[in-house]
């Protein structure tokens, strides 16, 4: 007969920081949704990322299938605090006039 479990552990993991993780990896949730979003299949994700499993990969799939705004929008505000922190590194480094000079060389001269 067969049997199976009343609850499926979902292989997600929370660090100190907020950040969501499959378990056991260093790899994002947002790594994978991203990657699944851009049409690869959960064996080329497990391909690129060899820390995950197959299994691992097609729960955290499901798992944001099931919660899709609600990670969507987790993913959304991952990518605001990275530009947050890019803006504020560049304003307290000076790096957006090095950025400007570099594409300054780059750029061919006007005719």
């Amino acid at each position: 007969m067969l049997t199976y479990p009343e609850t499926q552990i979902i292989p997600l993991t929370t660090t100190k920081n907020g950040v969501i993780r499959i378990a056991g990896t260093r790899i994002g949730l947002d790594i994978v949704v991203e990657e699944y979003n851009a049409g690869m299949s959960p064996e080329e994700i497990v391909y690129n990322y060899p820390s995950l499993s197959l299994a691992d990969t097609y729960a955290v799939i499901t798992y944001y299938l099931l919660h899709k705004s609600d990670v969507d929008q987790y993913i959304e505000q991952l990518n605001r605090q990275a530009e947050q922190i890019r803006q504020s590194v560049e304003t307290q480094y000076g790096l957006n006039d090095v950025r400007q000079r570099l594409i300054a060389q780059q750029t061919p001269p006007q005719e």
